[in-house]
């Protein structure tokens, strides 16, 4: 997995994932006993439910664990609103319907469109990166190409 830059709230959030889905382990865990002691493991449906949950958590907690080894916190202190960059806030026009939009360019754990969380590595998060207030920019898009103008950038 790639390194995965992120806000400290980002990487905040990922830990805590990370403590529930430990903490589900002991409950998992009395539940797989609960069932064997109700005799044939081999017609036991509350076993095989129970050690299938354990499996999908023991693959959450490694993908977990591998989200926090491979996080790299942004130190906000030191970005500039000169250019799109990750945590940059961003305002741009679509220039084929007028719309204006306003989102933030955070890493690809943080995206939520609905909030205004955009990741970077979408192809309009990618084609805003590195370009001015001003600037018009063009995205690759699965329906054609997009352009965008950058009316505003902030942190």
């Amino acid at each position: 997995m790639a390194i995965e830059y992120m806000t400290q709230a980002g990487f905040d959030k990922l830990k805590k994932d990370l403590a529930e889905a430990l903490a589900q382990r002991p409950v998992i865990s009395a539940a797989i006993a609960e069932a064997r002691e109700k005799g044939d493991l081999s017609e036991n449906a509350e076993y095989d439910a129970a050690r299938d949950a354990q499996g999908l958590l023991e693959v959450k907690i490694a993908r977990l664990k591998e989200k926090v080894a491979n996080a790299r916190v942004i130190d906000e202190s030191k970005l500039s609103a000169d250019t799109v960059q990750l945590l940059s806030k961003v305002q741009v026009e679509n220039l084929a319907n007028k719309m204006k939009m306003q989102f933030q360019i955070v890493g690809e754990s943080e995206a939520d469109f609905s909030k205004g969380l955009l990741s970077a590595s979408t192809p309009i998060g990618k084609a805003l990166i590195g370009h001015a207030k001003g600037e018009t920019v063009e995205a690759k898009v699965p329906s054609g190409i997009m352009k965008f103008k950058i009316l505003d950038i902030s942190l």
